[in-house]
């Protein structure tokens, strides 16, 4: 009996037989080639592993670790509690920074004081939510670098008194759909308001969809974010600006032409889930409602900044 050991090596080419419902021979199929790199067509693995965690030839692109999501490639974002602070010194625009919660030292708190003063809103948050935000080693600091840069809204308004214009402003009341907030944008770039004013808290965040869907108004137009929009309504009315919110609560209706909007204005908008808040709807100097005449009685807010500011803008051509 011949041994094992004697028998002859098996070609390395040697493939599987096929055989179809006839039973007969299928010709073997053609070997898979390879690229450069050792992958073959059929995007099986050859040779190590690429970063990330994933395997270079996977056609699936499967990530090492499934239970955490992708990162956003339209969003940039720093990580470490040293690069956010050394951002925050050299000034640059943060949207939103996230702290691993119980992490106290001298960093967290230079960090938390930086960003207080440059109005940037810092959560504490629970380990799930930073692993949730990104597949990277975080370190336990998560920050979200903001495409755009914000205005203070007191150095607009003053410019805009001085350069004798008739100052139109965007007043946004939670607004957190960043498509929403980037439609919104748009309408406003086109129908001429000076900028945009937004809550540090509760607000959508700018990032590349939001860019986008503003069709690049986002870059043309200046965004203000302010801490509290109470105060900040207070101001535009101190300073001669007539504040009026769009609301399906009016017995007011646009069409009536019952308001005047042709001169300093803030147009205040609310959240389509609850609309205005009570307490920035008690500030308003007048309150519209946009007439409707289908069943349905609500309209998406980017639509009805739409229509609001269109009628902004009518009056306006009007009596020019």
């Amino acid at each position: 009996m011949e041994k094992r050991t004697n028998r002859p090596p098996r070609p390395l080419t040697e493939r599987r037989q096929f055989f179809d419902s006839e039973n007969r021979p299928v010709p073997n199929r053609r070997p898979a080639s390879r690229d450069s790199e050792g992958r073959s067509e059929e995007g099986r693995f050859e040779g190590s592993r690429a970063e990330g965690g994933r395997y270079e030839g996977s056609r699936s692109d499967k990530p090492r670790y499934p239970h955490r999501p992708a990162q956003d490639r339209s969003i940039d974002m720093i990580f470490g509690l040293r690069p956010i602070l050394e951002a925050l010194n050299a000034g640059r625009t943060l949207d939103k920074i996230f702290l691993l919660r119980g992490t106290k030292n001298s960093m967290t708190q230079d960090i938390t004081a930086l960003a207080k003063t440059a109005n940037i809103p810092v959560s504490m948050v629970p380990i799930e939510k930073l692993d949730g935000i990104t597949r990277k080693n975080h370190q336990g600091a998560v920050a979200y670098v903001s495409p755009i840069d914000y205005m203070p809204l007191d150095s607009i308004l003053a410019g805009l008194y001085e350069e004798g214009k008739t100052p139109l402003l965007l007043v946004l009341d939670r607004i957190t759909d960043v498509r929403n907030f980037g439609s919104i944008a748009r309408n406003a770039e086109c129908m001429g308001v000076h900028a945009i004013v937004v809550p540090s808290r509760g607000a959508a965040q700018v990032n590349g969809d939001a860019l986008k869907t503003s069709a690049g108004a986002l870059n043309l137009i200046p965004v203000c974010r302010e801490p509290n929009l109470k105060d900040t309504l207070t101001f535009l009315r101190e300073s001669g600006v007539q504040v009026v919110a769009c609301t399906e609560k009016s017995d007011a209706s646009l069409e009536a032409e019952t308001v005047d909007l042709t001169g300093p204005l803030a147009i205040l908008m609310g959240s389509e889930e609850d609309g205005i808040s009570p307490e920035y709807l008690r500030l308003a100097d007048h309150k519209l409602r946009i007439p409707m005449a289908g069943q349905i009685s609500s309209l998406n807010v980017s639509v009805a900044s739409g229509i609001m500011l269109y009628e902004v803008l009518r009056q306006r051509l009007v009596k020019a």
